[in-house]
């Protein structure tokens, strides 16, 4: 919902950079894997107990996401770029959830299960529509440029990272903050899909 609104505020920093990295000829893709380690060193000190230190990684993480992009606008984007930065963000909010429950899973497990069912359907929601989108040549920089193209909804990126901020800073909320950021992206995905059906069906059919 807000990641539109903060592309302004955070892309030209992120690119100015993202230039400076790349005249070092570190890679996008090197980037992206770099921010891969970080968040999972997120959930590894998550799981352990230590979520204050797993935020400095969640941080260095999101980050990461974002540099690697403004240096692939530098270095030209390619689609093992766009593979690995979606296909590796995925696992990183898996990881963070799935940590939780690993900590207390008397406590956690169930919402983080709640959690990551409603991070699966949101998820499904705007990929399946970004491979229609494709097919049909639609384009959007509304999140800025992707590889994808990306179907807004009420929880989008800035959301969950405002989200595993909260969980790191208040472990013990855990629960509330789970089941009520997995209703808020149930109702994101069922959006989604009611504004994904609408567009499709006014598409050809080929």
């Amino acid at each position: 919902m807000f990641d539109s609104r903060l592309r302004p505020l955070i892309d030209p920093p992120l690119n100015a950079a993202g230039k400076r990295l790349a005249r070092t000829g570190i890679s996008a893709n090197a980037v992206t894997v770099s921010g891969f380690v970080f968040g999972m060193a997120a959930a590894v000190l998550i799981a352990l107990g230590a979520p204050l230190a797993g935020l400095v990684f969640v941080l260095l993480n999101r980050l990461a996401d974002g540099l690697d992009g403004a240096v692939a606008r530098v270095n030209g984007k390619t689609d093992l770029g766009g593979y690995l930065d979606i296909t590796l963000d995925f696992f990183f909010y898996g990881a963070v959830p799935f940590a939780f429950a690993v900590f207390d899973p008397s406590k956690n497990a169930l919402a983080a299960a709640a959690l990551l069912l409603s991070f699966y359907a949101n998820g499904a929601s705007f990929l399946a529509f970004a491979i229609m989108a494709e097919k049909h040549g639609l384009e959007t920089d509304r999140q800025g440029s992707k590889s994808l193209y990306y179907l807004g909804g009420l929880a989008e990126g800035a959301e969950t990272i405002a989200l595993f901020i909260l969980m790191c800073l208040w472990p013990s909320g855990f629960v509330l903050l789970a089941w009520t950021f997995a209703a808020v992206c149930i109702v994101s995905a069922g959006a989604r899909i009611l504004i994904g059906v609408r567009t499709l069906r006014r598409m050809p059919t080929t």
